[in-house]
Formats: structure tokens, sequence, C-alpha cells
């Protein structure tokens, strides 16, 4: 059995009466919309409702289910502590996620809780639902600092869990959109606030799940949205399927946006399997981008695949490099991309080899096995890597950070034995001042501390 019907809904406190207190009224087609679903989800009977949300357990790498018999929660931070929930978990359900995610060697399962009370990504639909409807069970689960593709593999992992288990189920994506929509919004404004509410409202109201991967991370950042990942999942349960979509709702009069779709399957479609249409598009491209590469990331990427498929670096430099690869010795950044997520990078600020190429060779090991904000890359992983190398030129002294330029100079901020290194002409880094703040928060530096800056570039190979 397939999901039998899924829902793209925000999860504004404020739509809450007991919350808004009026305030409610400002938001009334998103109001009236979820009374819609709450019809919708009423007539399906589901026995277990499976919520995503971004305000559960989150980890960078590991999707959190939550264990347990059952979770209580309110609105009491919201001042309405009178709305409270109680919900019995599907146990089966989680267990039979786990089990699979534990075969695939995926990173998903019960472990990491951190507090069991419900969250108002999840209250607030239920709000609505349970007014209309009660006899299910619920499977709660996190997002992660995962990239966008294993989002979607969790969302066939529990497809496939439903299936097995043979439950009536339906799919909640909960998630805001875009929260820099307007000057007096929360966040305030950003142009690709608007673009992003546009984008995933379009791609949701055609069901084109497959554009989901189209947004770049760094994009989605700037336009502080909230529930992309929510619905990359729901719609990897519906992988391999048509889906009949509808858009129910979409506004952005509070400076955030809330858009509320209906999404139905239809059968069998072939035509519809995205991730792993996506993946073959993405080795294809990474293919034509080898072909391209020049020694010094050829050598990265010989590094990288040899340790990873053997476990051993490589011990000899290989033949036909570049004589300044051999004769000139400099430090230098490695720097591993999948899926436009970074996933690895290990460099040195100076040399420590004799060579630019031996530095290279030990610090492309160093950044797909070694980085302590990631797991090792995996050997499935290989085709899908974007190798960088970034040679740099000495470290020299400046008095202040008038003395920079964010794309030109990368910057390294020292305060006693503490040093954080930031390198130039990054996606996402564009004025002086984020660059140094981001160079501090890397090397433990705080706010106030005296510190010490340095200066200087890189020749990029891409």
């Amino acid at each position: 059995m397939s999901i039998a019907g899924a829902f793209m809904v925000p999860h504004p406190p404020m739509i809450v009466p007991e919350v808004g207190r009026g305030g409610e009224k400002q938001i009334e087609k998103t109001v009236r919309a979820y009374e819609r679903i709450a019809d919708e989800v009423a007539a399906l009977r589901p026995e277990t409702i499976i919520i995503s949300s971004p305000h559960t357990v989150m980890f960078s790498d590991y999707f959190h289910i939550s264990p347990g018999k059952s979770a209580e929660g309110s609105f009491s931070q919201f001042r309405a502590s009178g709305v409270r929930f109680r919900e019995t978990y599907d146990r089966e359900l989680v267990r039979t996620i786990e089990e699979i995610a534990e075969d695939r060697s995926f990173p998903a399962g019960t472990l990491g809780e951190r507090d069991p009370q419900l969250d108002h990504g999840v209250m607030v639909p239920l709000y609505f639902i349970e007014k209309k409807y009660r006899d299910f069970k619920l499977v709660r689960i996190g997002l992660s600092g995962q990239p966008l593709t294993r989002h979607y593999e969790l969302g066939q992992i529990i497809k496939e869990a439903v299936k097995r288990t043979g439950r009536r189920a339906v799919y909640i994506a909960s998630g805001d959109l875009s929260h820099k929509l307007q000057t007096y919004g929360p966040y305030g404004f950003a142009p690709e606030g608007p673009q992003y509410d546009e984008r995933i409202m379009d791609a949701a109201e055609r069901a084109a799940f497959g554009e989901l991967f189209d947004f770049d991370e760094n994009f989605c950042d700037k336009a502080a949205e909230c529930g992309h990942r929510s619905f990359v999942i729901m719609a990897g349960a519906f992988d391999g399927e048509a889906v009949r979509a509808e858009k129910l709702s979409h506004e952005d009069v509070t400076g955030v946006g809330y858009g509320i779709c209906t999404f139905y399957p239809e059968g069998e479609d072939e035509s519809r399997h995205f991730l792993a249409q996506y993946l073959r598009e993405s080795e294809e491209e990474n293919r034509k981008r080898r072909e391209k590469e020049d020694p010094y990331v050829r050598l990265a990427r010989q590094s990288v695949t040899g340790y990873v498929e053997s476990g051993k670096a490589m011990r000899h430099i290989p033949e036909g490099l570049p004589e300044e690869m051999l004769t000139r010795a400099a430090g230098a950044f490695v720097s591993i991309h999948e899926h436009g997520r970074l996933r690895g990078c290990i460099g040195t600020i100076l040399p420590v080899h004799r060579c630019i190429a031996e530095e290279i060779m030990s610090n492309a090991v160093s950044a797909c096995a070694r980085d302590p904000r990631f797991d090792p890359v995996r050997p499935e992983e290989l085709p899908f890597l974007e190798i960088n190398v970034d040679i740099l030129t000495a470290p020299e002294p400046i008095e202040s950070a008038a003395e920079l330029d964010v794309k030109r100079y990368g910057v390294i901020v020292s305060c006693g034995g503490r040093r954080g290194l930031l390198l130039p002409d990054l996606d996402g880094v564009d004025t002086v001042e984020e660059q140094v703040d981001i160079a501090m928060r890397k090397g433990g530096i705080s706010p106030g501390e005296p510190y010490r800056l340095e200066r200087f570039e890189v020749i990029r190979h891409r």
C-alpha cells in the first residue's frame, strides 16, 4: 500500500486562535486551506500520520525518528498552555523504518533524543486535524544536514516501510517557506525570498518533484526557507508514482511564506523515479567535469579515490605532473562537495611537505576521511564528488579589515593560540564583516576579544 495522501503545510503558531488571539485573521486563506486539509485527512481515515518537522531533533549527519510509546506537547511557550496534545506513536512502523535504514546503511533511527516534547511543527497541523479526526497513531521525523538526495532516500524508505506494514498512512510535510519576503518580516527582506516562494509553489502545484533538487543550498539559505527538506522527504515517499497535486493557498502577509498543497497517488509511473534520474545526470556532469580537470585537481581526485577504495594513501607521486608541483612548496586546501553540499575540507596554511604534490595528496586524504565534521567518504559517493584545490600564498599581517577584499583575499584571525581561517570568494560570504566573523567562530574567538589579522591569496583549481 502506498501513501494514501500527502499535504504540504506551514506551521505558524499564530494560526491557532488561542495563540493568535485574533492575529490569525491576517492569514485567513491559510486557515481555510488548513480546515480543508483536516477534512481530507478525516476522509482518508489513516491508521498512521507521518509528520516531518524542521523543529524536532535535528542532527547534521543523522535523521532522528521519535522513539517510545507516546509524546505530549502544548503551546505553553506561545502563552497558550491550555492547548495540549498527547499522541501515541506507531512503534511497528518506526521499527520497520529503522530496519530498512539499517539494511541500507542509511543514517536514520531513534537514537539521540534530546527533547521528547512535541514541537510546534507537529502540533500546528495536529491542531486542525484533530478537530476532525483522532483515530490514528503518529510517526515524527526530523530533518538533517545531509544532502537533499538523502532526504529523498528517507522518503523512499518510508514508502517501503508503509508497504511492508500494510499501513494506511498519510504524510504531512510541515514547513514554512521563505522568512525574507517583507522588510517588516522577522528576518527582513532578501530578493531570494519571493524567488524561492514562487519556485517552490510552482513545482509543488505541478508535482514536479525532480525540480526540488535544483534548489541550490546557498539560494535556500539566503531565502531563509524552513521546509524544503521536509518537502523532499515527502517527494521520496511518492517515488515512481504519478501524483495529482492541487495548490490550496499561498500567503506572505507576515513576511513569511505559508503554502498549502495536496498530493494524491494515481498509480505507478516509471518516469517519476526522480532520484535515480538526478543521480544519472549528476554522474554524467561529473564525468564531463573530470575530463577538464587540471593536474592539481586530478591528483587530489586520484588521492581521494585511491584511499576510499583501498584504505591506503598513495605512496608515490604520479609521473607527468608540472614541474611547479614537484619543486615548489606551499600551503594547500582540498575541498570536496557532493550534490552542492560541502563533504570535506582540509588544508594547510603553510607547507608541511616538501612539495605541492605531496601537500595535495596528504590533504586530499584528510579531506575525504578525517574532517571531523563529516563521516568518511564512501565508495558509492565517488562518482558524484566535485573536488577543488586552493594553493595559498604566504600569509601577510595586516592592520585592519579595511585591507581585506572578500573576493580576492582569504583571512586568518588569531587570538593567542587560537586561529581561524576562511578562504576567499566563497558562496554565501559577501562582505568582509561576514568573512572575519566566520573565521573568528571557526577559531573559537569570541566577539570583543583582541585578535590579529593576516591575509593571503589563492590560486584556485576547479
